[in-house]
């Protein structure tokens, strides 16, 4: 969800809409800007919403996740009898699990361009050029809550006390077992394996390595290698990912949002 609310951060950005997010609610608490946003809206408002200043509702929308709930039903509703009128749209992503729509892109923008409002549906959607244009200010804005930022950087500042070089490993086991067969399921050995050879690229350096796991490690599992572990949380891991010099690890969003935030 990270990475599609990304890039449709990056089209408001570029074209000056207002962006909503309700989809977000299970995840805003975790973030700076979200946790006091209500609606999970870029660009930010100076004025927070009164259910934020009111004490209990907030909570209690986030929890059952009303306003998406409203929102999907007055599309649907929109989609079968045009109720809004015109002006209001809704984006859905092609029926074809190979496409992905650019967001920039003629036939996306031709739907889109006399709107008032715009529903979105799908997650096959991406403007990889204007969130690499519009990098710093996405980054501003999903700058995680305190908690996470100091975990992960003393993780990170653990290792490089012992390191020149700090890698990133997300080493990630529990679903990739099935995922696509076993596609991107690697088992440790192989990690090492890669490690190793990494290690080798840094000739007169020492190079350290962050474990990330999706289960349990220790640094014994990494004979000869310098190891430390991540913090150990979903979004401590994240950005610690993010904070070291390189990352690597199989096929996941995962990696890839740690990568972009921290321009890697």
């Amino acid at each position: 969800r990270l990475l599609l609310f990304a890039n449709f951060t990056a089209l408001a950005e570029e074209q000056g809409h207002r962006l909503f997010n309700f989809t977000f609610h299970s995840y805003a608490h975790l973030f700076e800007t979200t946790s006091q946003d209500i609606y999970c809206q870029y660009p930010t408002q100076k004025r927070r919403s009164l259910f934020e200043v009111i004490p209990g509702p907030a909570a209690a929308i986030r929890k059952t996740r009303i306003f998406y709930h409203a929102v999907r039903t007055a599309s649907r509703l929109h989609e079968r009898f045009p109720i809004f009128g015109s002006s209001v749209v809704t984006l859905r992503e092609s029926p074809r699990p190979d496409l992905i729509a650019g967001l920039d892109g003629l036939e996306v923008q031709d739907q889109i361009r006399e709107a008032k409002v715009v529903f979105v549906y799908g997650w096959r959607f991406q403007a990889p050029a204007l969130v690499q244009r519009h990098g710093g200010k996405i980054r501003a804005y999903f700058r995680p809550i305190q908690e996470y930022e100091n975990s992960s950087s003393q993780a990170v500042n653990r290792l490089r006390r012992q390191a020149d070089v700090v890698v990133g490993v997300h080493l990630r086991l529990g679903d990739y077992y099935k995922w696509r067969g076993g596609k991107f399921f690697f088992p440790v050995s192989r990690y090492t394996g890669w490690m190793n050879e990494l290690a080798d690229q840094f000739p007169g350096r020492k190079v350290g390595f962050l474990v990330c796991s999706d289960e349990p490690r220790n640094p014994s599992e990494f004979p000869g290698l310098t190891v430390g572990l991540g913090p150990g949380s979903a979004m401590g891991d994240l950005y610690a990912l993010a904070k070291c010099d390189y990352v690597f690890g199989p096929f996941s969003t995962f990696s890839q949002w740690a990568s972009f935030y921290g321009e890697k």
